[in-house]
């Protein structure tokens, strides 16, 4: 065996690889080995980034991500347990500012970094015994992920503009938002239910809810600022599968109009046929489109891939004339900002929610959903039992797993616009669909 001559030649990876080879050769000393494995994990001052271990998962995003609802009977608890530590955050002195010289990511060696470790340990994102050093290393990255998670942001590591504008809103702040979203909490702390389906605005995603776990987690595409998602409780009491689409007034008026007025061939295109009051067809070319007014017509879309509701429609009672509905541009659900929609709520993987909500009626399991779908026939089904669906606004809340979440205030409802992060999505160009 060559003699090692230079210690710092080999990194703490390449310790661990040898442990690990010498622990399959041999197991003569197991409490030795495992203490000396120890120490190099918990080193409270480590070197260099790329020297490090991966960061356990229990620090990444991935303990964010759990089947705890948000509402139910802990749900007030929780909330209140929340307020009581961050009411113990700001008698500390809250947290550090982070206000980088350059963007800090895995890799990154600069004074800053130790700021960032103080403000991630104090929400507890990052643990004390990761230590303060300069180094963005891979303890530090799993943090930012943890905390990004925590706030709805993409998990990427990185400090960008929204991650740096989420960390930097003082403690103060943070605990007024948990106090709002109590009392909203405290308004839905009924029985709502054995089986119930919670769309969530701010952070636009849908949990199916059976026993009290998260059974199904939708990501959503909900309304924007100018046509907002409503506050509801209602049942959905059916599902359409193959739906037709009829244009509401508002979009007709706001989005249809002008797109025939620049496209004459719009609604052809668009499988859109116009019915008047006696459910006779009306040719588009004999439509004045320049006129004053929208022409007093049902625009009616077709089944098919691009009808706006795609391939499924959930219907609920409720005043506003909205529902939930599958979509033809499942790109959107990748977009950050998923604030797009009329006041509808699209649903990503919707045909999962739809087989949950029809488990109870009878002959309508996921191969019959997927035969009907294929057929492009227009198939409405009642629910054998109605399933409650509450349309909530909730931008902080904390499960029984005790991790405090936030989100983008996106209606500006909480009182304090440094809650209202991000502002550009906040456009009159989506596509005219709910």
């Amino acid at each position: 065996m060559s003699k090692i001559t230079d210690p710092a030649a080999y990194s703490r990876r390449s310790f661990v690889r040898m442990a690990m080879g010498a622990g399959l050769a041999s197991v003569a000393m197991p409490a030795l080995a495992q203490t000396a494995f120890d120490d190099v994990i918990n080193a409270p001052r480590r070197g260099n980034w790329d020297d490090q271990f991966d960061a356990n998962a229990s620090r990444t995003s991935a303990v964010v991500k759990s089947n705890n609802p948000i509402l139910g009977p802990e749900a007030v608890p929780n909330i209140q347990q929340a307020i009581m530590e961050y009411q113990q955050i700001l008698a500390n002195g809250g947290w550090p500012q982070v206000n980088p010289s350059q963007r800090l990511q895995l890799g990154v060696i600069d004074p800053t970094v130790q700021v960032l470790r103080q403000r991630l340990m104090i929400t507890g994102d990052l643990p004390q015994s990761a230590g303060l050093s300069d180094s963005f290393d891979s303890y530090v990255d799993g943090a930012v992920k943890r905390f990004q998670a925590r706030h709805g942001l993409p998990e990427d590591g990185v400090l960008g503009e929204f991650t740096l504008k989420a960390m930097n809103i003082p403690a103060d702040t943070r605990l007024q938002q948990l106090n709002t979203n109590l009392g909203r909490i405290q308004s839905m702390s009924g029985d709502l239910g054995q089986r119930y389906v919670m769309v969530n605005i701010p952070a636009a995603y849908i949990e199916a809810v059976e026993n009290m776990r998260v059974v199904l987690r939708n990501t959503a595409i909900v309304g924007r600022i100018s046509r907002p998602s409503p506050i509801l409780n209602s049942k959905i009491y059916e599902v359409i599968l193959n739906p037709y689409w009829i244009a509401p007034r508002s979009i007709v008026e706001k989005d249809i109009v002008p797109l025939m007025r620049k496209d004459p061939t719009y609604l052809t295109r668009n499988n859109i046929r116009l019915f008047d009051s006696k459910g006779q067809e009306v040719s588009p070319d004999t439509v004045d489109w320049n006129a004053e007014k929208a022409p007093p017509y049902q625009f009616r879309q077709d089944p098919g891939k691009i009808n706006a509701m795609a391939s499924t429609k959930i219907n609920f009672h409720n005043q506003y004339s909205v529902y939930m509905h599958d979509t033809p541009q499942q790109s959107l659900f990748n977009k950050q900002e998923r604030f797009e929609s009329s006041g509808c709520v699209r649903v990503q993987n919707v045909r999962d929610l739809s087989t949950w909500l029809l488990r109870d009626t009878p002959g309508w399991n996921r191969q019959q959903i997927e035969r009907v779908i294929e057929s492009r026939v227009n198939t409405p089904i009642e629910l054998t039992q109605e399933v409650p669906v509450y349309f909530v606004y909730i931008t902080a809340w904390s499960a029984k797993d005790r991790i405090v979440q936030f989100r983008d205030d996106i209606y500006q409802l909480d009182g304090n616009a440094q809650l209202a992060l991000q502002t550009n999505y906040v456009t009159e160009d989506a596509p005219p669909a709910q």
